[in-house]
């Protein structure tokens, strides 16, 4: 006979000892429209049949998510640059415990592959380090290079990551004094086919308007912050099939950059300001128009970790319906990054919440428990 035992305070099952076995039952959100009773967690992984035989099951209840997806944060760095291992695990047990179980690190100088090893930790897909043009990127971040460089740093990224590649595509130009493009169309070309040659994907930080349709028409996959957008590119993205991340808890401090901007650089923190001021609509406006909008929260630069449920509940606020915001963490991101969810024989990693958060999704930032690797660990 198994002994049943209810997660509450105390209690909790690992999945990996031999008998030991999670139930999770209430609602299982599979997918947006496929919900189940229930799962088990065997060995660490998800299962859909009910054990035979069980020396111990602990059962948790609720509502089930697949972990979440945060598809711009970067662990291992701060404002500063790189960060010691010590600090690297608070910020991963940070996004953990928020519910965060899947990051693309969206550029970082610091090498965490000791992560990987970690079954407690969430899981990274690694962009390598950002490429930026000389002197036109926050110090200590960024492989600073200039253009006839560019495809062969793109390649050591493309190797040394998971996938992806980071580019940083626009920053302020202080002699123009005011953000502008960084690379020549000629450049961008052969570096994202280099990439693409390699098997990478490539996204790029882009605030303004200027370097946006020379990066989507050269192949690029994704943008970041994708504030510049306007009628005119926005169907070009959609055509294309380039997605953004917008970041919009990273947006909101545009005002406060703005203002300590203002003396020495006045026309960008105006540009700024107007960037800051059309957020809502320029996501809207993407969204409308079919284009492919993710969760990302760009933590680990100026920003704290653990915001997943803010940039949801930002989206929300923008105009995107809840179901999409939360298939924008949940179902769709893990398939935009190629990452089984809640699926059979998948690694549970999942998150349970108390009431339903296709209802109301300020839930997420409340999880009732969080399992990785079919450990409870929060």
């Amino acid at each position: 006979m198994s002994d049943a035992r209810e997660v509450g305070g105390a209690g909790r099952a690992d999945g990996r000892s031999g008998g030991e076995v999670l139930h999770v039952k209430g609602r299982v959100l599979v997918g947006p429209d496929d919900v189940r009773d229930e799962l088990w967690v065997i060995g660490g992984r998800i299962s859909y049949e009910r054990p035979r035989a069980a020396r111990e099951i602990t059962t948790v209840t609720g509502w089930t998510l697949p972990g979440l997806v945060d598809a711009h944060c970067h662990v291992g760095l701060d404002a500063h640059g790189p960060v010691d291992a010590e600090t690297a695990e608070r910020q991963a047990l940070t996004d953990r415990d928020a519910g965060t179980l899947l990051i693309r690190d969206a550029g970082s100088p610091s090498d965490t592959r000791w992560i990987d090893d970690r079954e407690d930790l969430p899981k990274i897909i690694r962009a390598g380090r950002h490429i930026a043009r000389t002197r036109r990127y926050i110090r200590n971040y960024a492989h600073e290079i200039e253009p006839a460089d560019l495809v062969e740093y793109v390649g050591r990224e493309a190797r040394r990551g998971d996938g992806w590649v980071k580019l940083v595509g626009d920053w302020i130009d202080r002699d123009a004094g005011d953000l502008t493009a960084c690379w020549p169309r000629a450049e961008v070309e052969a570096a994202i086919a280099e990439a693409h040659r390699l098997g990478a994907r490539v996204t790029a930080h882009c605030f303004a308007e200027d370097s946006l349709r020379d990066l989507v028409e050269a192949g690029i996959d994704c943008i970041e912050h994708a504030t510049g957008l306007t009628e005119d590119t926005i169907p070009l993205f959609a055509e294309r099939g380039v997605a953004i991340v917008p970041t919009l808890v990273n947006i909101a401090t545009f005002p406060k950059l703005a203002a300590g901007g203002e003396a020495k650089f006045p026309a960008w923190s105006a540009h700024m300001r107007r960037l800051h001021e059309r957020r809502y609509d320029t996501v809207r406006a993407a969204y409308d128009a079919g284009v492919a909008v993710y969760v990302g929260t760009d933590a680990g630069g100026s920003l704290p970790h653990g915001l997943v449920a803010a940039e949801v509940a930002e989206l929300v606020k923008a105009g995107i319906p809840a179901s999409a915001a939360l298939s924008a963490t949940a179902w769709a991101a893990r398939a935009w990054l190629g990452r089984p969810g809640l699926t059979e024989g998948a690694p549970a990693d999942l998150v349970v919440y108390g009431s339903d958060p296709r209802a109301d999704v300020r839930t997420l930032a409340r999880p009732l428990r969080v399992v990785v690797n079919g450990g409870v660990r929060a």
